[in-house]
């Protein structure tokens, strides 16, 4: 039990402490662009087009000369913010009736279940496009489109968590004590289920902020002049030979910021993984 606690101790929290600083200083940097920036995000200059990285500018400026620096600081806080909407959404509906659909079983679970895989069948982006297609790009309607495709995903995990803990002791002690059906799902299952549902959903934010990036390069998304990442890229995309750090900078940034949520999600998996190892071996 020792070796295992040792462990624990010695590889998942380097992932996780690593993510969580990385992730803390992305934030930091974007929501104190104002600050760290003496240039507005989308203030256009003529003399200014194209130049490369410089002290005046640290990534350079594009084509309208705009600096790339306080364009990736600015649209950090919208591509991380609409990834945590769309991972939100997806959890506050897919978790409840994945945890209905786990407890209470039968006909209830066999029509979200039926959904779920009607839903699961569609490519993602094939989803998220029917979806965004049918009405005017907005940065909101990505991140609804991202919720969307996520929540069978949750309801999944939440439902599989609810199965095993639907004949714990402590729950038939709750049906002995007359608690309703919500009580017993929102405070008793939920917060057991919180560990494994926490990693999954710190996993689905880089993927939701992916998946947004996707959207917004695909001109779905949020629009000019707005800097999210994957419209920057986007909009970089004819300048690659002649300006290629209009795309880098963002592109970088955006795998920077994926690759750090990730170690925080596996960190976090590893870590619940050998506590439950720890927790058997007792």
């Amino acid at each position: 039990m020792q070796t295992a606690i040792k462990r624990s101790f010695s590889s998942a929290p380097t992932s996780l402490i690593s993510g969580c600083v990385i992730v803390s200083i992305v934030l930091l940097l974007t929501l104190t662009a104002s600050l760290i920036s003496p240039y507005p995000f989308d203030a256009i200059d003529a003399n200014t087009r194209l130049l490369p990285p410089s002290a005046n500018h640290f990534f350079g400026t594009d084509e309208f000369g705009r600096d790339v620096f306080t364009r990736v600081l600015f649209g950090g806080a919208e591509s991380i913010g609409l990834g945590v909407g769309a991972t939100a959404f997806a959890f506050i509906i897919g978790v409840p009736l994945g945890l209905l659909a786990g407890y209470k079983r039968g006909a209830a679970d066999d029509i979200i279940m039926r959904i779920v895989d009607i839903m699961v069948s569609i490519p993602p982006v094939m989803l998220g496009l029917l979806i965004l297609a049918s009405t005017s790009p907005a940065a909101w309607k990505a991140a609804l489109a991202v919720g969307i495709i996520y929540i069978p995903i949750m309801i999944r995990l939440a439902r599989s968590v609810s199965l095993s803990l639907g004949q714990e002791e402590f729950i038939l002690a709750a049906k002995l004590r007359g608690e309703g059906l919500w009580w017993i799902l929102i405070r008793e299952i939920l917060p057991n289920a919180m560990p494994p549902l926490a990693v999954e959903t710190a996993l689905r934010i880089s993927f939701a902020i992916l998946l947004s990036a996707v959207f917004s390069f695909l001109g779905l998304g949020t629009q000019p002049p707005s800097s999210n990442w994957g419209l920057m890229i986007s909009e970089a995309r004819p300048l690659l030979e002649q300006a290629p750090w209009v795309a880098l900078a963002p592109g970088i940034a955006l795998c920077i910021t994926v690759i750090a949520i990730n170690l925080i999600g596996e960190g976090a998996r590893e870590m619940l993984d050998v506590r439950n190892r720890v927790h058997n071996e007792a």
